[in-house]
């Protein structure tokens, strides 16, 4: 959500779109406040601090999306938002809940990507050992108490053979 507003203020002044930021900020500041308490206590915090902001938001947002043109990048922005502001609401019902996906995005992005450069290995057979080479240290990386050798060993016996 917060992307699709920064694009838009980075063509220029764009007030509506900076409110909009600033709003997802102080959402964001908050989680930064609470990162690391018990999920009881980001509960409570939560719906203290972050519902009064989230209920801002869904005004602006009603507010502007009724006077935006819907195929101006303002009015793509805000359908956007739209779109998925139920999900956002989920943190405020869930204190294990995270405001977003970030972490599992980063999380996985290395295992995307070498599943995307395995395309270019040049044929077949160079793109299977490319899978099994970083899936291989992408699961050492995941789970560090794991013996790389026997994770190492375990995939030398289970490749596939032509």
């Amino acid at each position: 959500m917060r992307r699709k507003l920064i694009e838009i203020t980075r063509t220029g002044p764009a007030p509506i779109a900076e409110e909009g930021v600033a709003l997802i900020r102080d959402l964001y500041a908050i989680e930064a406040e609470i990162r690391g308490s018990d999920p009881a206590t980001r509960l409570a915090i939560r719906q203290d601090r972050s519902a009064p902001i989230l209920a801002r938001l869904d005004d602006w947002l009603a507010r502007h999306r009724a006077r935006a043109s819907a195929k101006s990048p303002l009015g793509e922005a805000l359908a956007y938002i739209a779109k998925y502001r139920e999900g956002l609401g989920r943190f405020l019902t869930d204190g294990r809940v995270e405001i977003d996906n970030n972490t599992v995005e980063r999380t996985i992005r290395p295992i995307a990507l070498n599943r995307k450069n395995a395309l270019f290995a040049g044929h077949d057979a160079g793109a299977e050992n490319w899978a099994v080479i970083a899936s291989l240290i992408e699961t050492c990386k995941d789970e560090p108490r794991r013996s790389p050798s026997l994770a190492v060993s375990h995939a030398h016996r289970n490749r596939p053979r032509p």
